[in-house]
């Protein structure tokens, strides 16, 4: 696949324990991506952070926790972004969801071995 020039990022915000079916929502998104023939999915994970719950989550170990912030990223066409986004509706409950149209200045993958 080829991506260079504009091209949309979405980004999603979640939990480290939110679940989907018994497993964490971040693989089920990333899964469903791949299935969908999106360019790449990245899962990161914060080393702190708070949302609208306004609870701060940390790794400092006085008060680990188990539930560290989230962010898929996806960039691919705006269009198959956007055709995405409605496997999203059903699958975060809670979280944030932004897309930012970017540029793509160079997308290479491995040579296959």
């Amino acid at each position: 696949m080829r991506l260079t020039g504009p091209a949309r990022r979405l980004t999603i915000f979640i939990g480290e324990s939110d679940q989907y079916h018994h497993h964490p929502l971040y693989t089920e998104i990333v899964h469903r991506a791949h299935r969908s023939g999106l360019a790449g999915a990245t899962v990161l994970r914060g080393i702190e952070g708070f949302g609208a719950s306004s609870h701060i989550h940390t790794t400092r170990l006085l008060s680990l926790s188990e539930d560290l912030p989230i962010a898929i990223v996806i960039v691919d066409a705006p269009e198959r972004i956007d055709a995405f986004l409605p496997q999203l509706d059903e699958l975060v409950a809670e979280g944030l969801v932004i897309l930012d149209d970017v540029e793509v200045i160079r997308y290479v993958g491995r040579e296959a071995s």
